[in-house]
């Protein structure tokens, strides 16, 4: 099989811990080695997450790089190390992952038999790290724990079927001719819809998308992760994207706008209400969970329309099509 060059992008923050366990499973690839680099982006970390990267730089020379990204946000560090990849394709994933040695081999098969596929995925699987609640296991393996699981086979779609950026390979060309990730979380302050919003943009373009149900990656999920406290944050992050994410393709008016807010004011109320269930009849369903979950969400939808409606820059910040060679200014963000 002919080998195409593929630069791994492992952008990282503060998860020392985990690093290195994701470092050696992809020295460990059956990939030639002479075909892929790894590009490890310490996104301004704190903890000994550089001396990690320094060391594995060292031990690897030729294979290893490591970049510093002081710009705190996951797609400065993704954007960043796509301007300096060697790779005809970038293969992006995270700091808790663990590759199965033919990863690489089997999502390269997919770019090389299928022309018209700019950018496929496989399959994710969960790595606990203690054994998860029951609720957890029957309800959260799929995409709000970032789990993946389409069978074994390969599904070549014109519809992004759950292409996440912990397991995602993309044709570079394609990459910056779409302007690279849509901005996500911007030190602390959420603003895009990053992987969608790339997804979108490449669609746009009339490509495809490519599920690869052997190649199989597991995402290490802490305790963190098995709590209503998480449910909230994520279903709230997801309002703010699905927001940016309408905005960008409706452009709505301005009475839209503000009409859609109270709109979802209304939602997370009613949600609110609600799961308050969960506490009076000491209820621990699902469905009670996601009421609670939801308001978060809705609450976030809220407040992101009426910053749109309140503040052009902002609008004009989230209609930006091109975040490869652009800077954001944190402190503009903030007075939006």
């Amino acid at each position: 099989m002919k080998s195409l060059l593929v630069s791994v992008i492992i952008p990282t923050f503060n998860r020392a811990n985990m690093l290195a366990i994701t470092l050696d499973s992809f020295i460990k690839q059956n990939y030639p080695k002479d075909c892929y680099e790894i590009i490890v982006v310490n996104n301004n970390s704190t903890d000994n997450t550089q001396d990690i990267i320094d060391e594995y730089e060292n031990k690897y020379p030729g294979l290893i790089t490591g970049l510093f990204e002081s710009r705190q946000g996951v797609h400065y560090a993704r954007n960043s190390a796509a301007l300096v990849a060697q790779g005809d394709l970038l293969y992006y994933t995270d700091d808790d992952m663990i590759a199965y040695p033919d990863l690489i081999s089997n999502l390269v098969k997919v770019f090389i038999d299928n022309r018209d596929v700019a950018s496929a995925s496989g399959k994710i699987i969960p790595k606990w790290e203690v054994e998860p609640p029951i609720w957890v296991k029957e309800n959260l393996m799929n995409g709000w724990l970032s789990l993946n699981d389409l069978g074994d086979d390969t599904i070549i779609t014109e519809e992004d079927i759950g292409v996440y950026s912990c397991h995602q390979m993309i044709r570079k060309n394609i990459f910056l001719d779409v302007g690279g990730f849509n901005p996500e979380n911007t030190a602390g302050e959420w603003l895009g819809d990053g992987e969608t919003g790339l997804n979108i943009k490449i669609k746009n373009l009339g490509y495809k998308f490519a599920y690869v149900g052997n190649s199989v990656i597991e995402h290490m999920i802490p305790p963190s992760r098995m709590t209503q406290n998480y449910l909230n944050n994520r279903l709230a992050n997801q309002g703010n994207c699905d927001s940016y994410t309408y905005y960008r393709a409706e452009t709505p008016s301005s009475h839209k706008l503000l009409l859609s807010s109270l709109i979802y004011l209304n939602k997370s109320s009613e949600r609110w209400f609600y799961s308050l269930l969960r506490f009076y009849r000491k209820s621990k369903e699902f469905k009670i969970r996601c009421a609670e979950a939801y308001a978060h969400y809705y609450f976030s939808r809220f407040k992101y329309d009426l910053r749109l409606f309140v503040s052009k820059k902002w609008r004009a910040l989230v209609l930006r099509q091109d975040w490869l060679n652009q800077s954001i200014n944190q402190s503009n963000i903030s007075q939006t």
